[in-house]
């Protein structure tokens, strides 16, 4: 199940969103986990992004896993698989620069923060492509079902 949160009120169709992201969890293997995606101003996100990362200003996606592969035994494998915040604001402001509107922009960034809850990260090149392939699929995902 993928429950949203928008703080903004400016989120454009959510629950479109969620099941876009619910299918693309299932196609990658994750169909049976929740996740939670919030919608966050500006302000909201550069304080996460202030106290969490020590990066001042807002970001365009956060990730919090509640269990990473490192954790091992450590800390059980929980049903929820983490949270996703995404920054409205940001988002508002970068998807022209994509060449997309707002709501397929937000689509990206939820892709790419269910990538980071699956463990993927991007330090490299070749490390994108999962990140890339996420994103376009989302895309599609969420046209299909207008």
């Amino acid at each position: 199940m993928i429950e949203t949160f928008d703080e903004t009120g400016r989120a454009p169709r959510p629950e479109r969103l969620a099941a876009a992201l619910d299918r693309l969890a299932c196609e990658l293997g994750a169909g049976d986990r929740d996740l939670t995606v919030a919608f966050l101003d500006d302000e909201a996100m550069a304080e996460r992004n202030r106290s969490q990362r020590g990066t001042d200003g807002p970001t365009d996606v956060l990730s919090y896993p509640s269990w990473e592969p490192d954790d091992g035994d450590a800390v059980p494998r929980v049903q929820h698989l983490g949270d996703v915040l995404i920054g409205v604001d940001v988002a508002s402001r970068q998807a022209p620069e994509h060449g997309h509107d707002l709501e397929r922009e937000l689509c990206v960034l939820a892709a790419h923060g269910l990538m980071h809850l699956l463990g993927f990260d991007h330090p490299d090149a070749a490390a994108w492509r999962p990140f890339l392939a996420a994103q376009r699929r989302i895309v599609a995902l969420y046209d299909e079902a207008s």
